[in-house]
């Protein structure tokens, strides 16, 4: 064995050995996590930062998992998901480094891909034409075409340059370091990407993807000794080189630098500007500095409260306050930021913000706001909820946070001592203002960004792309454009050709005697109010409380949008929105909002409620059963500029998700054409929502005392004790101390009888288009599975992986060039949708969707792709889940009717499925190639030559 202990310490904060070893054969560092997550993370890095914009790093992280040495096929990556439990699988490319993590709870499946990602970094295939298929490359099918651009990278970055807030982040980090790295789009800008070489490609790979410049991390359960042998067998056959990956630091500016830069507003009348001021803080390897800045960001822009925020948004110069600290970089930053900024305002803000830094430094800090973002920030580290991210994958980026600049890993990952050291420094009323006297207001490392609305930039943006294409195709002669010609055929011959058995068979995967036949059982109780699942929690007490919406009328339901902001952002009768936020950071970990929507299974009705979703220590039960009475009970609502504030700030996040997250925006709106349930989903956060939105913000001035009477009607329907659930996700012990508390709790609420309300059934077009400014498109086709009678099989699930892995992964994106294309199929309520995320195509796709069926029905599958089908479905039903997913979910499936029982069935269906029953649910799908409905997202140019779909019309609406 030839790794060396470097180091060797207990984190008690997370109850882990940690040991840092180092790979003496080639330098490589490991760093190795040992406790009893059965969560288990792999994770190999490397330091690699770009020289230019033509997206190298990204393109890379995409090729390595096209093929290796010892799994020859074409996506390794995708033929492991197919037969995998994994709970996270994935690659990042950051502005200077490459991610390659993954996770699960088995330990020979995690073995399995380790081996996988292990052989894709150190040993990928990487032939040229994997830079054409996931880089760029030209497309020509005949002579008298125009030349264009393909590329899947190519693709994803139209997207991103597509978004205003992503521009916005990418310019304001160049700003502060023009002269390395970071002042380059690691991500890769589509005008330069075709600049890029397959010698160039193929010599990054060779410098940077070696074991002296990686990063290997290890964290659960599995043994020690395993990893280190795992890892010595990897680098066997590398020495030691050197590997020149270090980012340089920026030199210091002599003044302040002001930026201006474009972004396309095509086909929206309100656009505006964009505003930040950025400031370089210090190197990522200073703890001490970075610890405050992570508490002053929390005070000056994490809450509502926060002086910053509300000073900002109280100001009425813009729509939403964004910004923070920035800690993914050898030297830290520090962002302050404006979106929704009139021409006229921009220099206003400006000068706004130098003026509320100058009164922080004058009159210091609110100590209130101090202690609750103490107390809020700590219990977030020590909860370490990350949802279904994995524990193990955030620490991961903790530790590379200062391990990348040669810190110290294990140190980044303590915080115990960092908190009493901070609570003395606080104690100081100048230790807070000293910092933004001297990171902020005197630093000369800063720079003021401002995104312009032009109408006229994406156009510029293509003509610039297509009038080089059209001098490339005028500068070549017939035998180079039929070489083209060539290479286009080829490359779609080979996307379209299957991988040999033979090299399939390289591929490992679990046997389906190792995946457990049962499902996986949460042990729940409850009576007529309160649902209690008795699991432990770490000593933490989660609590939803919910609201049955089926008593609202279709006129309130909207409302429901702003619901939270108006019970957490507007304060009571008893203190401002200020105070009410501060008691909340104080005494609680957190109150947050969530909805749950849904038909019931197999019976009629709905299930739709509002909830608030709280957690505490259970000492503080009392105090957080006090908050939440009060947010309920005495909101102080009739606050018209405050309303204004929140109405402005929800609309520009919905209005910022769209280009972001355009196929959940599809997705959603396609539910909402089937089902009650989904319809009212979409008025209470999608495209309805916006449109409601607007025209609230059009009424305010005018109309409020209606708006006020609305919300005061919504209210009194719905907080009630007959209506109201409690969700408790608690060990038995503390929820036997705590029982009481539930009791009184519940009878503070007053009892009103009131009739569900007839919500009509959705009536939208067939066939709905978006326009908006993007490059790309976001294609969806959907269908109720159940409405012609057609009854829940464990199959249809095998099938819907299978589907998803194979034929949207071939067609959408390898070979249409998408970044992705997903089937989504809800067991609940039959909604079956297909839907691509940053397409170049429209109809082509919608085509691609239709032929999903007939790929089923003709489908001939081997019995150990067929195993890998229901391998990776198990692996999705038993998604990893931390306590309080686990009570939310169980919940969720006792209010929806979905038994254990029924479970069951489906699980033991999906271990008997057979290559016919594939068959027979692509005959199922036959029906929706011929009558589903259609919501696409896209420029205004790609539905000009696309007016209808299967005869329906496309009803166009412009959302920004």
């Amino acid at each position: 064995m030839t790794f060396r202990l470097f180091k060797h310490e207990f984190i008690s904060e997370y109850n882990t050995q940690a040991k840092l070893f180092i790979h003496e054969q080639t330098g490589a560092r490991l760093l190795s996590l040992t406790n009893q997550d059965e969560n288990k993370v792999f994770g190999i890095n490397f330091r690699t930062p770009p020289t230019t914009s033509n997206g190298i790093a990204h393109i890379l992280e995409h090729s390595v998992l096209c093929g290796s040495e010892k799994y020859p096929v074409k996506e390794p990556f995708v033929e492991i998901i197919k037969g995998s439990l994994q709970t996270f699988v994935n690659a990042f490319t950051y502005p200077d480094k490459t991610c390659y993590p993954c996770a699960s709870q088995n330990l020979q499946d995690f073995y399995n891909l380790i081996d996988i990602y292990l052989d894709a970094a150190l040993h990928p295939l990487i032939s040229e034409m994997t830079l054409l298929q996931e880089g760029w490359h030209y497309e020509l099918e005949n002579l008298e075409q125009p030349l264009k651009f393909k590329g899947v990278v190519f693709n994803e970055m139209k997207g991103a340059y597509s978004s205003p807030d992503d521009l916005l982040m990418d310019k304001s980090r160049n700003s502060l370091f023009p002269d390395n790295a970071y002042g380059l789009d690691s991500g890769g800008d589509p005008l330069v990407i075709p600049d890029l070489s397959y010698s160039e490609f193929k010599r990054f790979h060779e410098n940077y993807y070696h074991p002296s410049n990686s990063f290997v991390f290890f964290y659960g359960d599995d043994p020690e000794e395993e990893r280190l042998k795992i890892m010595d067998n990897a680098f066997a056959g590398f020495s030691k080189t050197t590997v020149d990956s270090t980012i340089p630091n920026q030199a210091d500016f002599n003044s302040p630098i002001d930026l201006q830069f474009n972004y396309d507003s095509a086909g929206s009348v309100e656009a505006k500007h964009f505003i930040t001021k950025n400031w370089k803080i210090s190197d990522a390897n200073d703890i001490e500095t970075t610890f405050a800045f992570q508490l002053l960001d929390h005070v000056l822009l994490g809450t509502p409260a926060s002086i910053i925020k509300r000073r900002l948004m109280e100001s009425g110069l813009g729509e939403e306050v964004i910004g923070g600290f920035e800690t993914e970089l050898a030297e830290t930053m520090f962002t302050i930021g404006l979106k929704g900024v009139s021409n006229e305002n921009v220099n206003q803000v400006k000068t706004l913000i130098q003026s509320i830094l100058e009164e922080i430094i004058r009159d210091g800090v609110d100590m209130a706001s101090v202690n609750a973002s103490l107390n809020t920030l700590e219990f977030a580290n020590r909860e370490l909820n990350t949802g279904r991210f994995p524990r193990g994958l955030a620490l991961m980026l903790t530790a590379l946070r200062v391990w990348l600049y040669g810190g110290d890993p294990i140190r980044a990952m303590r915080f115990e001592d960092d908190f009493t050291q901070m609570r003395e420094k606080v104690r100081d009323p100048q230790y807070l203002p000293g910092l933004v006297r001297k990171y902020l207001l005197e630093n000369k490392n800063a720079s003021t960004v401002t995104l312009i609305p032009d109408p006229e930039e994406g156009n510029r943006r293509e003509k610039i792309e297509q009038d080089r294409l059209f001098k490339v195709k005028k500068s070549l002669s017939n035998d180079e454009l039929n070489q083209i010609i060539e290479v286009t055929k080829e490359l779609k011959k080979r996307q379209e050709a299957p991988d040999s058995e033979e090299a399939l068979a390289t591929i490992p995967a679990l046997a389906i005697e190792d995946l457990d036949k049962f499902v996986k059982l949460v042990s729940s109780s409850e009576n007529e109010v309160v649902f209690h699942h008795d699991i432990p929690t770490n000593g933490i007490f989660y609590l939803d409380i919910g609201f049955d919406l089926s008593v609202l009328t279709i006129e309130l339901i909207p409302y429901v949008g702003l619901l939270g902001k108006i019970l957490l952002e507007m304060g009571t009768e008893k203190r401002d929105y200020i105070q009410l936020t501060q008691k909340i950071g104080l005494e609680t970990g957190g109150i947050r909002v969530a909805h749950l929507l849904s038909e019931k299974y197999k019976r009629d009705g709905q299930a739709m409620y509002f909830f608030l979703r709280a957690k505490a220590l259970p000492n503080n039960a009392a105090a957080l059963f006090e908050v939440l009475n009060e947010l309920l009970t005495t909101p102080l609502f009739d606050q018209k500029e405050r309303f204004k504030q929140l109405l402005t700030e929800r609309r520009s996040a919905l209005e910022a998700s769209l280009i972001p997250s355009g196929h959940i925006t599809i997705n959603q709106r396609l539910k909402g054409h089937f089902t009650q349930a989904d319809y009212i989903q979409e008025l209470i956060s999608g495209l309805d929502q916006i449109y409601f939105l607007r025209e609230l913000g059009h009424k305010v001035d005018n109309d409020w005392a209606k708006i006020v009477s609305n919300i005061e009607r919504l209210l009194k329907l719905l907080v009630r004790k007959n209506g109201m659930i409690l969700n408790v996700t608690l060990d038995a012990a503390n929820f036997l101390a705590l029982k009481p508390e539930f009791a009184h709790f519940i009878n503070s609420f007053p009892s009103l009888e009131s009739s569900n309300q007839i919500i009509p059934k959705p009536m939208l077009p067939k066939n709905e288009g978006f326009s908006l400014p993007t490059q790309v498109n976001y294609v969806g086709s959907g269908y109720n599975l159940y409405q012609d009678g057609a009854k829940l099989s464990g199959t249809w699930l095998v099938a819907n992986n299978y589907l998803q892995s194979t034929y949207l992964w071939d067609r959408v994106r390898v070979q249409g060039g998408a970044y992705g294309g997903f089937s989504i199929f809800d067991p609940i309520t039959g909604v079956f949708n297909l839907v691509s995320y940053r397409d170049p195509n429209l109809l082509d796709t919608v085509l691609t969707f239709d032929g999903a069926s007939g790929f089923l029905s003709n489908l001939s599958i081997s019995p150990a792709e067929l195993n890998k089908a229901i391998i990776g479905t198990i692996g999705d039903l038993d998604a990893y889940q931390l306590p309080d997913a686990k009570g939310w979910s169980k919940m969720t499936r006792m209010l929806l009717g979905y038994s254990e029982e029924e479970r069951q069935r489906i699980r033991d269906e999906v271990f008997k499925t057979t290559s016919s029953d594939l068959n027979q649910f692509g005959d199922l799908l036959g029906r929706m190639s011929q009558t589903s409905e259609q919501v696409i997202l896209g420029s205004v140019k790609s539905f000009d030559g696309v007016p209808a779909i299967k005869g329906n019309e496309i009803i166009v609406n412009n959302i920004l």
